[in-house]
């Protein structure tokens, strides 16, 4: 690794783990703080729906956003910097009337979702350009075990502030915190000098020239597949937590803990995992372990068995990611990488839209809360049986990299 490499790799691994500090504010406590507010589960849905449909749309202006830059350094800061307002905009939440902080809760996420949409397809791009191509799955790795030790480390001080300060007080602070955390991150990101040119698109490639492409027909269906049936129940967790089993932010707080111990644990050793089995084979297999996962909370007898669920859901998530990851990253050509990572971020959004509409209707039609999430455990199953590729079929974009 030359020494630019290595320094955009620290940077990058920085970035993550300052990010987590803060992301943690959203993926764990934001749907508690609604459920706090007496938010629906309609409106659970459309915490995590809503914003995932503005991304969908905001990400078409990628690469017209980034032939605006001489390079991709340059153009991901002001996306980037506008994502990170979101956890501004959520501290704003007690200044408004009672009746209409859930409303704002999801104006809070979706409006930073538009810059979030243009800047994740260019931080793609920026990843791919950071370290030379074989070191791909080793940064991606390394970045996600980094992420889910701040995400679990945050989350035990995140539970502790919120179970012992005063409400809402307590949501706000944190939120402020995390605003601060993002822009730390915000600095490494701005360190990161590309080095590998995988040129400036010129021209908007239209999808059907992409789908031509049966690498990009795979990467679209199996990243649909996994998203929508991952975020099918997603959001409905912490609402059967809170309402069935009593959870307090504390237990949420430790439920998240152990849930991003097995994610940094998994992260350890996907490398190892992907170079004997193929990526596509371990997305698959992680797949039918979400659905053990959640198939765990609904069955498990106590409050505090559900502990052992939350492990393999992190892992299995985590596995997932980075599978889903390195199919893109190794599929896109170097001249098309804007275009693909549009396309793999506008797959995402879309997917992510439709999923947790599914539970949360039927959570909101007064469907037994239970019954809709070992239901989501089912969709998630058969997802990962379809994902993993035929018995009799040769394994293909093997992750061998990680293991030099």
């Amino acid at each position: 690794m030359t020494a630019s490499e290595r320094r955009n790799f620290y940077h990058l691994v920085l970035d993550i783990t300052w990010f987590g500090v803060a992301l943690v504010t959203t993926t764990r406590f934001l749907s508690v703080y609604a459920i706090r507010l007496n938010a629906s589960p309609i409106t659970l849905g459309w915490l995590t729906a809503l914003p995932a449909i503005v991304l969908l749309i905001s990400s078409s202006f990628g690469g017209w956003w980034r032939r605006k830059f001489k390079d991709t350094g340059q153009a991901i800061f002001l996306p980037a910097l506008g994502f990170r307002f979101a956890y501004f905009l959520l501290a704003l939440t007690p200044f408004l009337p009672e009746r209409w902080q859930p409303l704002w809760l999801i104006l809070a996420v979706t409006l930073p979702a538009i810059p979030q949409g243009i800047g994740g397809v260019i931080f793609v791009v920026l990843m791919r350009e950071a370290v030379d191509s074989s070191r791909i799955t080793q940064l991606v790795s390394s970045r996600a075990l980094m992420m889910n030790i701040a995400l679990a480390l945050s989350a035990l001080l995140c539970g502790i502030w919120l179970e012992n300060a005063p409400f809402p007080l307590n949501y706000q602070i944190m939120f402020l915190f995390a605003f601060l955390a993002t822009l730390i991150s915000l600095i490494h990101v701005k360190r990161v000098k590309p080095i590998v040119n995988t040129g400036v698109p010129q021209q908007p490639i239209h999808w059907r020239t992409l789908f031509q492409s049966a690498g990009m027909r795979k990467v679209a269906w199996i990243t649909t597949l996994t998203h929508v049936t991952f975020f099918s129940v997603f959001p409905l967790v912490p609402l059967y937590l809170v309402d069935d089993l009593s959870a307090t932010e504390g237990f949420i707080a430790l439920f998240g803990l152990v849930e991003l111990a097995g994610g940094a644990l998994v992260a350890t050793m996907t490398g190892r995992i992907a170079a004997k089995i193929g990526v596509q084979s371990m997305v698959g297999y992680g797949m039918m372990f979400t659905a053990i996962a959640v198939w765990g909370i609904v069955l498990s007898p106590t409050l505090h068995a559900t502990l052992i669920a939350a492990g393999l859901l992190g892992a299995a998530w985590s596995a997932v990611t980075i599978g889903l990851f390195g199919v893109m990253t190794e599929t896109a050509p170097a001249g098309e990488s804007t275009a693909y990572a549009t396309l793999y971020t506008q797959t995402i959004g879309l997917a992510t839209f439709i999923g947790p509409m599914i539970g949360s209707v039927l959570a909101e039609a007064d469907v037994n809360l239970g019954w809709v999430l070992l239901g989501g455990g089912v969709l998630r199953l058969i997802a990962g049986v379809v994902i993993l590729p035929r018995l009799h079929a040769k394994q293909q974009m093997v992750v061998s990299s990680a293991t030099r």
